[in-house]
């Protein structure tokens, strides 16, 4: 059954699709720099690898503390002027990397990715359960498929474009570090920091200015789908707690952003620990989103017409295990090009928990929304495991005598285990969980 009303069910959704997928093109691109920004600012401001990883936590917390806030915004102001006040929001954080890169004070460029963050939680609170009911729930995973292709896109293009900005020429300065003074190091770190102004003031601009357009953009209004009833007809849901299915999506959803950041953001950092140069290795992100676009495309082909939704999660669950242990088992390039294909496991895992994790929420349906939006704060908290475990590794082979540079590349290699209970959470949920709660 549609989504929308009768009426509202014959209209043509063309230009509010092209939109919407405008927006995931911005918060794609600005979300999956990060994998240029965690090298750049472990260099300019002498970070170890967990510290260095906070950049992904600080962007991705902001989902924590922002979604449910989010929901109560979008209540109040509808979808269309929510999505504007993120897009404002997003440019303010980006201007504050000014006075960060001006003071190389890190917990001020914290500050500003986290305050894009915050931005993000309220157009991602907006935007995935807005296209998601803009049409049938079956297919709901074939138009998130298409966000996503907008939004992969965006992000390499994003981490091409930031990675030669912000990592050309950052082997040599690396190799200066360790033999020049405490002033001309000082020197050299300043003018490392300072090129991350200019892209983020025209960041700053273009968001600003999408926030004002997007008020005027031809969005119509979508109405959730009724609450499921029982044999008798009568709706006993009263409750957000009684979707268990809703919870059980909630959590693979934490466990699906923490592998996908992971497999973009650690790549090039990965690459670097191999031994590859930063020249080259700032591609390696690249690799992980065209992987993701390829299999986007597949499924907007694909679903509903030929596969389920959950097929897709089902299939996309098992090549991450699959994925996760040929990483752990091989080495070198070969290992690098394992994460890189983790893209074509984790692509169609958000696009089909959301239909199946909305399906039957009715009025539930922003709330149980900002729930899924705090999941990405799995984005938070997995990188930065990741992060310690390869620190602790490290130090540990170091102490029984290994060389530094392998002991760098066997636990950067060993933190991927973390991939594996993850797939398996997900696994759960493609089989079993999605039908919690419901008949």
């Amino acid at each position: 059954m549609s989504n929308v009303s009768t009426e509202s069910a014959k209209t043509n959704y063309t230009v509010p699709i092209i939109i919407i997928a405008g927006l995931f093109f911005i918060f794609g691109f600005v979300t999956w720099i990060n994998g240029a920004l965690i090298p750049f600012m472990k260099t300019i401001n002498e970070l170890t690898d967990a510290q260095s990883y906070l950049v992904a936590s600080a962007s991705y917390i902001s989902f924590v503390v922002m979604a449910l806030p989010a929901s109560h915004i979008i209540g109040k102001l509808g979808y269309r002027k929510s999505m504007s006040l993120g897009l404002i929001i997003m440019g303010l954080g980006a201007l504050v990397f000014i006075p960060a890169a001006n003071a190389r004070t890190y917990w001020m460029f914290l500050s500003g990715i986290f305050i894009q963050g915050a931005g993000m939680t309220l157009l991602q609170t907006a935007s995935n359960p807005y296209i998601t009911i803009l049409g049938p729930i079956e297919s709901g995973a074939k138009r998130i498929a298409i966000m996503g292709i907008a939004n992969k896109v965006a992000g390499a293009l994003g981490s091409v474009i930031f990675g030669a900005i912000l990592l050309s020429g950052i082997d040599d300065i690396k190799e200066k570090l360790n033999t020049v003074g405490t002033t001309e190091k000082e020197s050299l770190l300043n003018t490392m920091a300072d090129s991350v102004i200019t892209p983020y003031v025209v960041m700053a601009i273009v968001l600003f200015l999408l926030g004002a357009l997007i008020l005027k953009a031809p969005l119509p209004a979508v109405e959730e789908s009724p609450v499921k009833e029982n044999e008798e007809g009568k709706t006993t849901k009263t409750s957000i707690f009684q979707f268990p299915h809703l919870w059980l999506g909630v959590l693979a959803l934490f466990v699906y952003v923490g592998v996908e950041v992971i497999a973009g953001d650690s790549i090039i950092a990965y690459g670097i620990a191999l031994d590859i140069p930063a020249e080259k290795a700032k591609f390696f992100t690249l690799f992980t989103l065209m992987a993701m676009v390829a299999t986007y495309a597949l499924g907007v082909f694909l679903i509903p017409k030929y596969i389920s939704q959950a097929f897709a999660l089902k299939a996309s669950a098992v090549l991450g295990i699959v994925l996760s242990l040929c990483i752990v088992f091989t080495s070198g390039f070969t290992s690098v090009l394992f994460v890189a294909a983790l893209g074509f496991a984790n692509a169609l895992v958000w696009p089909a928990v959301w239909p199946l994790a909305l399906d039957g929420l009715g009025k539930f349906t922003k709330t149980a929304s900002a729930l899924l939006i705090m999941a990405i704060s799995g984005g938070a908290i997995l990188p930065y495991l990741y992060g310690n475990i390869v620190d602790v590794r490290k130090e540990q082979l170091i102490a029984t005598g290994v060389q530094e540079t392998t002991a760098a590349i066997e636990s950067a290699n060993n933190g991927y285990w973390i991939l594996l209970p993850c797939y398996l959470i997900i696994f759960y949920y493609a089989y079993w969980g999605y039908k919690l709660g419901r008949k």
